[in-house]
């Protein structure tokens, strides 16, 4: 097959899944969502859509192309992105990434200094993002729908976000009246950032809203039982950072950490936990909860079918 009949086919199988998945955006009032991911082995990218700008990242890979035949099958590539999802080429924001299934410290690296920041729409919340700086855009859309259950479970309960990113749990959590939210990293920057999506969605309670820049597994130590009455963990599989105590590992080091956040939970507190780990297994017999359920199906959004690589749990002390 010549390369014409290869971006031929990248050109009708994008048309094929954007007709398809733009249906489905448009009927749930989705603006931000997964176009293509990795569909053709020839095109390895991973396609996302946020409101009129196009997310790109191209998976690391041995293409066996010199740099300027690279960037001209690049070109060409965005050239048919453009085309089939109706946006100008100058909407379409790129960057190279590690075949990775998981959030690891490199997420917390900046990889540029643009600083261009885009305001975008997630069920009637505002939330930043940022499509040149970062490894990631800082909002992790494969968790939509998990956001929207802690919303509407948020209700006059204590929240507690831990590993918190950008706090988008943290504002889903704020809108549904919860009675406080306390969000947890070791980012300063994504501490920051996280402040910035409460304040643009007028959430702005010194008193009820709480930011706190510590390491996740001596903080959960501090905290007295009947602290919290739910608790989100989203942690990465593996971290090295110079400012833990310790590296954390999310396959040894999850029973440890879910059963310190049961310790502090209210009873029948509630755990929601994830892991972008592809290969974790979890070690149910020794977690002091009453209750797991295996959410991840439940919690898979449209764009995201037969894609995931990554597990959800709910769980009750």
């Amino acid at each position: 097959m010549d390369l014409s009949e290869k971006f031929l086919m990248f050109e009708n199988r994008l048309l094929k899944v954007f007709k398809h998945k733009s249906k489905q955006a448009k009927r749930l009032h989705v603006s931000c969502y997964r176009v293509y991911d990795h569909d053709l082995p020839e095109f390895p990218f991973a396609i996302e859509l946020y409101k009129d700008k196009i997310y790109v990242a191209e998976y690391r890979r041995r293409h066996n192309m010199a740099d300027d035949e690279h960037n001209e099958w690049l070109q060409r590539s965005f050239d048919i992105i453009s085309k089939v999802l109706s946006l100008s080429v100058e909407n379409i924001y790129s960057r190279e990434r590690k075949r990775q299934s998981h959030r690891e410290k490199e997420q917390y690296e900046k990889q540029n200094s643009i600083q261009q920041f885009f305001k975008v729409e997630e069920n009637g919340l505002q939330f930043l993002i940022n499509l040149s700086d970062y490894l990631d855009t800082g909002l992790f859309l494969d968790h939509r729908i998990t956001r929207q259950m802690v919303r509407e479970e948020a209700n006059n309960k204590r929240i507690l976000n831990l590993f918190c990113y950008t706090g988008s749990f943290s504002v889903y959590a704020a809108s549904g009246s919860a009675a406080s939210v306390t969000s947890v990293d070791l980012s300063k920057t994504y501490l920051d950032w996280a402040k910035d999506n409460f304040a643009i969605n007028q959430f702005k309670d010194g008193r009820k809203y709480n930011f706190v820049h510590a390491d996740v597994l001596q903080y959960l130590k501090t905290l007295t039982p009947d602290s919290f009455d739910l608790v989100i963990i989203d942690p990465p599989t593996f971290s090295n950072s110079k400012r833990m105590k310790d590296f954390f590992d999310v396959q040894k080091d999850h029973v440890e950490l879910i059963n310190d956040a049961l310790n502090i939970l209210s009873a029948n507190g509630i755990i929601y936990f994830s892991t972008n780990y592809s290969k974790f297994i979890l070690d149910e017999e020794n977690i002091q909860a009453s209750s797991i359920k295996n959410i991840t199906k439940q919690t898979t959004p449209f764009d995201f079918e037969g894609k995931l690589k990554r597990f959800c749990f709910k769980m009750i002390k």
